[in-house]
């Protein structure tokens, strides 16, 4: 990192830190008492202060990784400062917490960003200082720096997971991939995705030689026809079914097998992957949030997937692939037709952006849900575009963990997007100024609109007195 660059960044930090503080300070002062999920985690971290370790509240469904860094962090600093009393684990001390992990996560992707487009020399470092604000003030993980929720440690740990993995710290990576794991149990996958990286790695090189052998230049590893697919496939088959190559990347990824396999006992153990409360967190084949997550994304991402070239492009793409997008609108078809499942926290409470989205546009009519299949394909086509400058490895594997994080879910909800949306943004190219600054704008002014509702337009229930706020 230059000095210029060093100094540039640090002030971005700083400012986005100070900046961060004094929203923390309006929400604290409007919202004092636990709200919405934390009623559940404040009083369990706080039974972790007093060394209750031994209490459990049935209705938490995650492991108790953010409750256990809390004591470790707040505990010491108690003592330290020689806090007493009530302040000590108090719902604003708690909450302080995620500020400082906001604060890590800016740092991690300037960090990965650095790291991820290292080659790019046309890329400045005033773009990568600019992404990586763009994306810490990401709305749907920048709102819960400001409640005692368990997103922004997941995010942190992952994200250090993933950089510790591109560095080749791979002991280091997995055990932070545990510590992600303890925040939030889909957090496993991200860590199958790093030891995905390392295996998608080793292939692109073997492929690489491979071709270099044939000498066949209508072979690419990165892009093709469905001829080039088939052929990358069986490559692909050989190569893993040789012991050779197994012992290999074994030897590179045991300590994220290691990670998995005791994942696995975890699971065994506790009857399934949710621990507490089960009712509401039952897994299916809910295949539209797929599709789901691409609106999410191009929503998000416009300005790099919704663009007056890309939509050309897709016409183009169009016209010569007719049969090809005929039978994934069928499919698409079919898996809305078959497999959409509405939760009963999706259609009954109306805090949460989802319940909106869900009534003002997919009840309208019951054959909404099928007329934005077109769209989706567009998503779907827009979002792989963007991921051309990777290896086809790296896509497969990053797609099959995209799958295994959201499929499952039978609950709309845009927190689980989070991570997966993360590693795309960083992993896809940088755009022009303008376009990295429209970004950052579209998204300071959502989380200015988000904000704006849920400190002042609050409202009640008919059968409670607890006053509601909108969130996401």
């Amino acid at each position: 990192m230059e000095r210029a660059e060093a100094y540039g960044f640090s002030g971005a930090m700083s400012g986005a830190f100070l900046l961060s503080c004094l929203l923390f300070a309006a929400v604290s002062r409007r919202l004092r008492g636990p709200y919405m999920d934390e009623v559940f985690h404040v009083p369990q971290a706080q039974a972790y202060c007093h060394g209750r370790f031994l209490q459990w509240d049935p209705m938490i469904t995650t492991l108790p990784g953010l409750y256990l860094l809390s004591v470790g962090v707040v505990k010491p600093a108690a003592w330290l400062l020689g806090w007493t009393g009530s302040v000590v684990c108090s719902v604003g001390m708690l909450r302080f917490i995620n500020l400082l992990f906001s604060a890590g996560n800016f740092y991690l992707l300037y960090l990965l960003l650095f790291k991820i487009h290292q080659k790019n020399k046309a890329v400045s470092g005033f773009q990568r200082i600019l992404s990586a604000l763009t994306l810490a003030m990401f709305p749907t993980l920048y709102f819960f720096t400001f409640l005692y929720y368990t997103d922004p440690g997941s995010v942190f740990f992952t994200l250090f997971s993933y950089l510790m993995c591109l560095y080749g710290n791979h002991k280091t990576s997995a055990l932070l991939g545990f510590c992600g794991f303890m925040f939030r149990q889909t957090n496993i996958v991200w860590t199958v995705f790093c030891a995905g990286n390392v295996v998608a790695e080793k292939l692109n090189e073997a492929w690489k030689t491979e071709l270099q052998k044939k000498k066949d230049e209508k072979i690419s590893s990165r892009k093709g026809s469905f001829s080039d697919l088939t052929r990358i496939l069986q490559f692909l088959i050989e190569y893993l079914l040789s012991p050779k190559n197994l012992v290999t990347l074994t030897a590179l990824t045991w300590p994220y097998i290691v990670l998995v396999s005791l994942f696995f006992v975890f699971v065994f153990i506790n009857g399934g992957i949710v621990v507490g409360d089960r009712s509401s967190h039952e897994a299916c084949l809910h295949f539209p949030q797929l599709f789901y997550f691409l609106s999410f994304t191009v929503f998000f991402s416009f300005p790099h997937l919704l663009t007056p070239a890309k939509i050309r492009k897709f016409l183009l793409s169009l016209q010569k692939h007719p049969v090809q997008y005929s039978l994934i609108t069928v499919m698409s078809l079919f898996l809305i037709w078959k497999f959409t499942y509405v939760h009963k926290y999706l259609l009954a409470d109306n805090r949460h952006y989802t319940f909106y989205v869900w009534r003002k546009v997919f009840q309208r009519h019951e054959l909404v849900k099928y007329l934005l299949v077109p769209f989706y394909i567009f998503a779907g086509w827009s979002f792989a575009d963007t991921l051309k400058s990777k290896s086809i490895f790296w896509i497969l594997m990053y797609f099959v963990c995209l799958l295994a994080v959201t499929v499952p879910q039978k609950l709309l909800e845009f927190r689980y997007f989070i991570l997966p949306f993360l590693i795309y943004r960083l992993n896809i190219p940088f755009l022009s100024l303008y376009r990295q600054l429209l970004e950052l704008a579209f998204y300071i002014l959502v989380n200015a609109v988000t904000f704006y509702l849920f400190l002042n337009r609050t409202f009640q229930w008919e059968n409670s007195d607890e006053v509601q706020r909108f969130m996401w």
